[in-house]
């Protein structure tokens, strides 16, 4: 391996090890900032879900790779349903309430739509090379 090869791969790895830490970090703050309303509506459960379906495809198109958006899902599934789980003692972060529903599963449905939108525009984006 050239030590320019060497360079890109450690600054490719670099990049999505901070996608991956980013998303996680979504999914913290989220996690005990989900259940702010507006009036009735779980304002806060709904920009957290957007928030990272966002963060997805513009993770992939900044690195110009469908897996850079897959980095940012994949901390903020670790993250979000890590904390949904229940202790021993009982206690849980996300608690069964609408806010905490549209939080998780919407968000979980976002992140999954974010890759699968970052996949679809990166492998029609990528030209053809004849012979290869």
């Amino acid at each position: 391996m050239t030590p320019g090869r060497r360079g890109e791969l450690l600054i490719t790895s670099c990049a999505f090890a901070l996608l991956f830490v980013f998303g996680a970090l979504e999914g913290l703050i989220g996690c005990f900032q989900y259940s702010r309303m507006l009036g009735s509506v779980p304002a806060l459960a709904l920009g957290f879900a957007a928030g990272i379906f966002v963060t997805c495809v513009l993770a992939a198109w900044g690195t110009r790779a469908p897996a850079g958006g897959l980095m940012p899902a994949a901390g903020w599934f670790i993250t979000s349903f890590v904390l949904a789980m229940g202790t021993p003692g009982g206690s849980v972060v996300i608690t069964n309430t609408a806010a905490g529903k549209w939080f998780l599963y919407g968000g979980a449905a976002c992140a999954a739509g974010g890759v699968v939108v970052a996949f679809a525009a990166m492998s029609r984006s990528r030209p053809t090379m004849p012979g290869r």
